[in-house]
């Protein structure tokens, strides 16, 4: 979760001689669930390559909000750090789990993303719907692990398996102490 505060008033304080700020905390949350409200609005994709209108980004930030309440004027008063804030939350990884790539493997899939795509995953993986809330690059990334965990088993060629063999015979000559 992320919380964002908003600058709503300055004043000067003159028995400490300084300026203060009065702010507006939002909570806001870039999940599956505010993913699914955008694009029930906008009824296209949040995930594709598109640029986004600065009314279709607002739109994103308002859905992605928690806080309940928040009066309208609050979001016009966003400053840029506020706008650098949430884009750097947004495009947080928020995992320490790496999947490594096999050399040659295309990972470009040419399918688009939309909530339903990924509450179809979650399903077919069987990913309690609470995870809904979940940061959207964490539930993402489980969705891959689930898909990487359940594909089948590569074989092994005839090569590897031959060398698999023989380091097992070697190693056991090894342990038993015999040439063969």
């Amino acid at each position: 979760m992320l919380t964002v505060h908003v600058p709503v008033a300055e004043y000067f304080d003159e028995t400490t001689n300084r300026f203060s700020h009065e702010t507006f905390a939002i909570d806001m949350e870039h999940s599956l669930v505010s993913l699914s409200k955008w694009e029930s609005f906008f009824e296209k994709p949040f995930l594709s390559d598109t640029e986004k209108t600065p009314e279709e980004l607002m739109w994103y930030v308002k859905a992605m909000t928690l806080t309940p309440n928040v009066p309208p004027e609050i979001y016009n008063k966003m400053t840029e750090e506020n706008g650098r804030e949430i884009s750097a939350y947004i495009n947080a990884k928020m995992t320490a789990t790496k999947i490594s790539e096999i050399p040659g493997q295309s990972r470009a899939s040419r399918e688009i993303i939309t909530a339903e795509i990924i509450y179809y995953w979650m399903v077919s993986y069987q990913i309690p719907v609470e995870f809904e809330n979940w940061h959207l690059s964490r539930l993402l990334m489980l969705i891959r692990v689930c898909n990487e965990k359940n594909k089948p088993q590569k074989k092994m060629s005839r090569r590897d398996v031959a060398q698999r063999q023989r380091d097992l015979n070697a190693q056991r000559k090894a342990m038993l102490g015999t040439t063969g």
